[in-house]
């Protein structure tokens, strides 16, 4: 279970380290910041944002980080190109962290991109994301191959096969057309796509697949489902909501994810203590198989519960 025959490939954004196997890593997290309702707009999305709540927004989440061994990264979520260059700058002036560039459609997608290529910031930058519903999906690849784009983010699905099968067969989709316009990139990562709570499950299933067919480092969005899950607030007020929002997050986090899209920042303090602790727990059920244990030492078993990896390490 928690180990793969097959080599286990490991993508490298802004010196983010993910993937490889089952414990080896800490998950990373990606919140979104400045997508649609985020409170950092007090008004209507064209007059601006309060930068003073998204510097604390930014800040807030690379302590967290630190104090928790699990990586950070931000979904900067944009509708038109010059929104992608305020709000990339905005990002990059406060914070070192890893984001993607997102966006419903692909012509803001291409200029968040070609932005960060004009910037220099094609490391530290993956693009979100090839999808199996673009209309041009070819056109899409050869655009962003020739700015320049290293690392990408995969969005398979399937709406005739909603099992896992059908993860399988979009990401065989994706991959087909990259190889039909000749794009290459530095790295592939795949999410395999999910718009309710329990349906994550699915998605651990196929992330566990394309792990052994390709060994891809996976990705899905469990928030998709807990942030859908409206009649939970209804039953159980906010506590009782984000307990089941962090709960789902940490889970998918244990069950062969490398990345999760954690939805809005002003989540990261309930859920980077519940992937750390998901985390410290993926590595402890890989050591009890493989007798191996993280060798980086930030990871938060590493980082959080040294006492007991010294026990680990005399048994």
């Amino acid at each position: 279970m928690f180990h793969f025959s097959r080599e286990q490939k490991v993508c490298e954004v802004g010196g983010v380290r993910f993937g490889g196997q089952p414990g080896e890593y800490p998950t990373v997290v990606c919140s979104s910041i400045f997508q649609k309702g985020d409170k950092v707009f007090e008004a209507k999305r064209k007059e601006g944002f309060d930068e003073n709540r998204a510097e604390e927004l930014l800040r807030t989440q690379d302590r967290l980080s630190m104090e928790t061994g699990v990586p950070g990264m931000a979904d900067v979520v944009a509708n038109t190109g010059k929104e992608f260059e305020l709000y990339i700058d905005f990002v990059t002036s406060v914070s070192d962290m890893p984001f993607c560039v997102d966006a419903w459609q692909m012509k803001p997608k291409l200029a968040g991109a070609a932005y960060c290529a004009e910037k220099g910031l094609l490391d530290r930058m993956f693009y979100n994301s090839i999808t199996v519903w673009e209309e041009d999906l070819e056109t899409e690849i050869r655009e962003i191959a020739q700015i320049g784009v290293k690392h990408v983010l995969l969005v398979a699905f399937d709406m005739a096969d909603q099992m896992p099968s059908g993860r399988i067969a979009g990401t065989q989709k994706l991959l087909d057309a990259m190889e039909k316009v000749g794009a290459r990139f530095e790295s592939i990562f795949v999410d395999t796509s999910v718009m309710n709570g329990p349906a994550t499950a699915f998605c651990s299933i196929a992330n566990r697949m394309i792990k052994e067919k390709w060994g891809f480092p996976t990705a899905s969005a469990p928030s998709n489902g807990s942030y859908m899950w409206k009649e939970a607030r209804e039953r159980w007020g906010f506590k009782g909501w984000s307990a089941a929002d962090a709960g789902l997050e940490s889970l998918a986090s244990f069950m062969y994810h490398d990345m999760i899209f954690a939805g809005p920042m002003a989540g990261a303090s309930r859920i980077f203590p519940a992937v750390a602790m998901a985390d410290a727990f993926a590595a402890t059920a890989a050591f009890a198989e493989t007798r191996k244990l993280p060798t980086l030492e930030t990871h938060p078993l590493n980082k959080l519960f040294p006492d007991f990896v010294n026990q680990l390490k005399g048994m």
